[in-house]
């Protein structure tokens, strides 16, 4: 489960280093076993915020560092990063959840709310996959790991809901904007209706007096897991139960997660 971990650790470090550096990870950090590709799309934010900007710069910092750890415990055994998508993949995205119109694009590096949108996109997915394969993880060294990194991943998470939650207080069009977007993740990832924005509606016990929704969780407070199969659904953008590539992965992933079908 560490490689099919690396995989989506390639892709978040890929999308936050060029969104802060304009360059991606180093050629000592890509590769290994299985098919190696390149990156397309992605460059420097003009960001506005100094504040969006610092966050983007230590998560960046972060998801390098998963990347590397990640390498060093898989040694030889490592897989390459595979071929990711960043520019069709995102247009495909905002377009199949109403974002865009069909036959626009979507540059997530073109300014901080698209940034953000993008990043979203991508943090809910990294906390619930942790979640979900933490079951599948018999190694006690790797567990422990993997949950920190988990742990991690839930404070990114939390610090781009955060932020977009006070940007949507400004601009409150943004609010179904993140809404699209979780409707989205959540009509690829099988039958659950679990996915959630960062506004509590109708359906989530709305309460006038703290309507923010700033930490997914079920009605118990605690956070979901997706099954590694679901979170593949999502990062190929289809719904189909025997996809192995697709959306942010052209090619699909390396080793040996990588169909939809798998725990599902």
């Amino acid at each position: 489960m560490l490689n099919f971990a690396l995989n989506l650790e390639y892709l978040e470090a890929e999308f936050y280093l060029r969104a802060v550096t304009g360059e991606g990870l180093t050629s000592g950090d890509v590769h290994g076993t299985g098919r190696y590709g390149t990156v397309s799309g992605g460059h420097r934010v003009p960001f506005k915020s100094k504040v969006i900007e610092r966050y983007a710069r230590e998560i960046a910092r972060d998801e390098r560092e998963h990347v590397r750890f990640l390498r060093k415990a898989l040694g030889s055994s490592a897989v390459a990063r595979p071929r990711i998508s960043l520019d069709a993949a995102f247009t495909a995205a905002a377009t199949a959840a109403g974002v865009i119109k069909k036959g626009q694009k979507f540059d997530a590096f073109a300014n901080d709310t698209n940034f953000l949108l993008a990043a979203f996109l991508f943090e809910d997915v990294g906390v619930t996959a942790y979640k979900g394969a933490a079951g599948l993880i018999t190694n006690k060294t790797y567990l422990d790991a993997a949950a920190g990194i988990l742990a991690v991943e839930a404070y990114h998470a939390g610090a781009v809901r955060s932020v977009l939650y006070a940007e949507a207080e400004n601009d409150h069009a943004l609010f179904g904007v993140v809404q699209k977007l979780s409707d989205a993740r959540d009509s690829l990832d099988g039958k659950s209706d679990d996915d959630q924005g960062i506004e509590f509606g109708s359906d989530r016990h709305w309460k006038p007096s703290n309507p923010s929704n700033l930490t997914p969780t079920d009605s118990n407070g605690i956070a979901y897991g997706r099954t590694p199969g679901h979170v593949l659904n999502i990062v190929y953008l289809t719904p189909s139960t025997h996809a192995t590539k697709g959306g942010f992965y052209p090619d699909g992933v390396n080793g040996a997660v990588t169909s939809t079908s798998f725990g599902n």
